[in-house]
């Protein structure tokens, strides 16, 4: 019977460190949950305000149970939403009931990170265009479910997305001909 040496010992050490790295990161990685089957809006229900995409029949979108892990500058995309009532985010707020005026500083979070509500009604701090705002959460961009009259006959969002009112978009300095999506990073 071979006696093992310090060497294997190290070499055995890195290979089981390895691989447990290597999982954590698996672990930390979101991908789609499953897929969803487009309808077709009936007649003109979909809203099309701030350039939102409707369903299309039969098309699968990726659906999503989880987002990216949140750090201190988590990357995101940026996109128009108006929280307003018959804007096109649908329905009222999910975390007060409530609709909003486009010119306060509000945001949806896609599902991973919106957390069951554990984000409602507190800031997160935005960071893109060389600048900062503070926003509100009072919302979910649902990455589950979508293209449905509650989600206003939209695909469901990315995992990924932060859905901001106009007041972001004009506090973040963009040019109202850019609004609509952008590459930020937010933290709590």
């Amino acid at each position: 019977m071979m006696k093992p040496n310090r060497a294997n010992l190290l070499a055995l050490l890195m290979i089981l460190s390895v691989a447990f790295l290597a999982a954590t990161t698996e672990a930390q990685v979101c991908s789609a949950s499953g897929r969803l089957r487009g309808k077709k809006p009936p007649g003109n229900h979909c809203n099309h305000h701030n350039m939102a995409e409707c369903c299309k029949e039969g098309h699968f979108y990726d659906i999503y149970h989880c987002s990216p892990p949140v750090s201190k500058r988590t990357e995101a995309i940026l996109t128009l939403n108006s929280f307003e009532k018959g804007g096109d985010g649908g329905w009222a707020s999910q975390c007060d009931e409530k609709f909003h005026s486009d010119k306060t500083k509000v945001v949806a979070l896609s599902t991973g990170w919106y957390n069951h509500g554990k984000r409602c009604l507190k800031f997160i701090t935005i960071y893109g265009n060389g600048r900062s705002v503070k926003a509100k959460v009072v919302d979910q961009c649902d990455s589950t479910m979508g293209c449905d009259d509650e989600h206003a006959y939209q695909p469901p969002c990315r995992n990924d997305i932060v859905d901001a009112s106009n007041a972001v978009w004009e506090a973040l300095g963009v040019p109202r001909k850019d609004w609509g999506w952008m590459k930020v990073t937010w933290s709590d």
